[in-house]
């Protein structure tokens, strides 16, 4: 499949067998739990379709003038894929093997990892790459040790405009049709500062030891002692 942006040739093609993925491991601790819980409150809420795709420091993949790049957003949501998940085992390619993401989000650290980087020379950066090449709508840029989130959308130019919270702080994702925001808590033995997702009538999805102990606090409340 084929596309076109500015001079730059862009195809959708299969990574190949051969292709020498970056192996290195992630830059901080905390990414890993970050994007687990993300995609948790998603299953728990029945908000992950069957053909849905959530994706982890794991390469996305276009061609771009001829030239394969690959990146590997902290977490990203593909609505659907049209193949089994068996033939992206390694590596994902929008348009030939499924949806185009609809949000992809970077976790800052303490290294320099170029989220902001709009260099369209190879390898491209990563802002030029999720705007100009995959044109994914929403790119949230997560700080979690300050708590501080930037949430960008594609305007009507196919430019990323930086989005304003609207009055609880968060941000509406109109493709998933929840609300993005930070929460300040513990999961997992870590507290401090989470991404977290809400309804579009204001409900936090919760994680599936939060509905666990709701269920409990009511079974208590009707005199139950629920089993332990």
């Amino acid at each position: 499949m084929l596309a076109s942006t500015a001079s730059y040739e862009i195809t959708w093609e299969k990574l190949p067998d051969d292709f020498v993925l970056d192996n290195e491991p992630v830059d901080n601790i905390n990414q890993p739990s970050l994007a687990a819980a993300l995609t948790e409150s998603l299953q728990v809420a029945s908000k992950l379709l069957p053909n849905a795709l959530t994706t982890t420091n794991y390469g996305i993949c276009a061609t771009v003038n001829q030239k394969i790049v690959v990146k590997a957003p902290d977490w990203a949501y593909i609505p659907s894929i049209r193949v089994s998940r068996e033939e992206i085992k390694r590596s994902y390619t929008p348009q030939l093997q499924g949806d185009i993401p609809v949000i992809v989000m970077e976790f800052l650290s303490d290294t320099e990892g170029g989220e902001y980087s709009s260099k369209p020379t190879y390898p491209p950066g990563k802002w030029f790459f999720y705007e100009q090449v995959l044109k994914v709508p929403n790119y949230a840029i997560f700080e979690p040790d300050a708590g501080e989130l930037e949430v960008y959308q594609l305007d009507d130019f196919q430019r990323y405009q930086l989005q304003n919270p609207d009055a609880n702080n968060r941000y509406w994702i109109a493709e998933m049709r929840l609300f993005l925001g930070i929460w300040q808590g513990t999961r997992e033995n870590r507290t401090g500062y989470w991404l977290r997702w809400w309804d579009d009538n204001g409900n936090l999805l919760l994680w599936g030891s939060e509905r666990a102990e709701r269920l409990a606090a009511q079974l208590r409340a009707a005199g139950i002692e629920p089993e332990i």
